[in-house]
């Protein structure tokens, strides 16, 4: 009986120890800290950031205005500092543009004619800074996945002038479909849709048109209608952006198959555009289109708070999510407002909760912690480019960028996504105290997505800040993973930038996110407290820039 009773004493106390290192918040300075991050104030802030009343948080909207000063008042409560001199707010000047196609895109080859109807068809508009833009009978030209990159020895714009000409081009990079070219089905940085832009520019192109395909995008048509229905926002540029090409956007896969065909060509074309060798084909086609543009120039803002290091308050550690959304626009199953529930307002509140954990440790970090909500991340993570190039804390002092975007709202999961795997040594840290809480840290398990080119860390790992952005795991507790993976799928083929992104208290199951965002802090508060600067590991394009800081 007496060994009975002790046999169960030994394990209440093994499953007491197992459940606080699991949950990492048993021990040491940070634990009543790690408590503060939990569903009650996340359902809170949730309720607030995700509400209809801020209109989709759009900038240059009256929702912006809301927005920020809601960030504002919060980090006040919340004890922190002014994150840029004195204010909260960095400007960040801005022009919007409402870009109004003609309803029809009319393709003429000698004989026939090909109409692409507007948002059905195709989307289109102009970062050029006129009133009216035009392209008059241009010819197009196929010049496969519109890339330049001599580090892969490619080049689909060998011995081609553009000029004049408007480019028809694939999405994502050659690696999605042939994994041993680039990185394989981990999306380079000349996969994403912006790259495909300023390379047609670059090259003097007239136009550029990219073929939207479901699976290689990673999303569908609808998401591509649902942004360029609505106006679009640019940094401003001396240029008013007359170094861009007249016209960009997008055509539908179906009617670039019915292009080809009216050109001679067949789907093949595509197929043979994945090898190095692949030379551009001039289609013998000619488009023109009208672009009428209304323009406003105008400020958005950077929302930024931070506390003080008590030791080396220079150096900084960055926590960023983007606060802005895709406001009022097209109505989808009787709902205009895109109120990104998931995306972002997940990583808003985050960013709360770590400022709140941070508040409550009862030593000050050494280092100086600074939050950063970015304006216009849906318009081509704009803030956080403007930050880059102004920002409040010498790069060379900036220890990391943890970045938080669209958290998972399924529940706990064993594991946590690393989005682009492998490039630097934050992800040890993250190994270390996802460890803590039983769990692992996994590569993106649909990589070709390109997901570390998709959102705000990409500006600070571009100018050579070790960067890392996770997303809540695939492998659920209490359902599985294939169960998990589905829910990703859902998510964006019938929510992501959408109206339908909403905050549901009822449904959603916020556990996974307390465990995500207790890591992120756990792996924080370690560097806070260190002296070394974690470093880009051998392999990452952006270990060379840091090297030379």
């Amino acid at each position: 009986m007496n060994k009975t009773l002790l046999y169960l004493a030994v394990l209440a106390v093994c499953i007491s120890s197992c459940r606080q290192s699991s949950e990492s918040d048993s021990t040491g300075p940070d634990s009543l800290a790690i408590k503060a991050i939990n569903d009650s104030s996340l359902t809170n802030y949730l309720s607030v950031i995700a509400a209809d009343s801020l209109e989709g948080r759009k900038p240059f909207t009256s929702g912006e205005t809301k927005t920020i000063n809601y960030l504002k008042t919060e980090f006040e409560k919340l004890g922190l500092e002014p994150g840029n001199g004195e204010s909260f707010f960095q400007e960040v000047p801005m022009v919007e543009v409402k870009s109004v196609p003609a309803d029809q895109m009319i393709i003429k080859g000698k004989s026939s004619s090909l109409s692409l109807d507007y948002l059905t068809d195709f989307v289109a508009g102009s970062r050029r800074l006129q009133d009216q833009v035009s392209i008059s009978h241009s010819p197009l030209v196929f010049a496969g996945y519109g890339i330049v990159a001599p580090e892969y020895g490619w080049n689909d714009y060998k011995d081609l002038d553009v000029k004049g000409k408007t480019v028809v081009v694939m999405i994502n990079d050659p690696g999605f479909a042939d994994s041993n070219l680039f990185k394989g089905k981990n999306m380079t940085y000349y996969g994403r849709w912006t790259y495909k832009f300023e390379e047609a520019s670059r090259q003097g192109a007239a136009g550029v048109l990219i073929i939207h395909d479901t699976e290689p995008a990673a999303y569908p048509w609808s998401v591509v209608r649902s942004g360029w229905s609505k106006s679009k926002l640019n940094l401003q540029s001396q240029d008013n952006g007359m170094n861009r090409t007249v016209i960009e956007g997008w055509i539908s896969l179906d009617k670039a198959k019915q292009l080809f065909e009216m050109a001679g060509q067949s789907d093949a074309l595509m197929t043979a555009a994945r090898s190095k060798d692949f030379k551009a084909v001039d289609l013998n086609l000619t488009t023109s289109l009208i672009v009428k543009n209304k323009i406003k120039k105008s400020l958005t803002y950077n929302v930024l708070a931070k506390i003080p290091g008590n030791k080396r308050k220079d150096e900084a550690i960055i926590y960023s999510a983007h606060w802005d959304h895709l406001g009022v626009g097209e109505k989808i199953q009787g709902d205009s407002i895109y109120n990104g529930a998931v995306d972002n307002a997940t990583g808003v509140a985050s960013l709360f909760e770590i400022a709140s954990a941070f508040k409550k440790l009862p030593k000050k970090p050494e280092r100086t912690i600074l939050f950063i909500s970015y304006t216009a991340e849906e318009q081509g993570l704009l803030g956080s480019e403007y930050y880059a190039k102004h920002p409040t804390f010498p790069l060379d002092k900036t220890v990391a960028n943890i970045n938080m975007d669209m958290m998972g709202i399924a529940g706990k999961t064993k594991d946590i996504v690393v989005y682009g795997f492998g490039q630097s040594e934050l992800e040890d840290y993250a190994a270390q105290s996802a460890k803590k809480q039983g769990r692992i840290i996994v590569p993106d398990p649909v990589p070709s997505s390109g997901l570390y080119y998709r959102s705000d860390h990409f500006n600070l790992a571009k100018v050579g800040v070790p960067s890392l952005f996770t997303g809540s795991g695939v492998d659920n507790v209490k359902n599985g993973r294939e169960w998990g993976l589905k829910q990703v799928a859902d998510f964006t083929k019938f929510r992501y930038h959408s109206p339908q992104d909403n905050f549901d208290a009822k449904t959603w199951d916020l556990s996974g996110i307390v465990e995500d965002v207790r890591m992120l802090f756990d792996m924080g508060y370690r560097l806070s407290n260190e002296d070394i600067y974690p470093k880009w590991k051998d392999g990452s394009e952006f270990k060379a820039i840091r090297e030379k800081k």
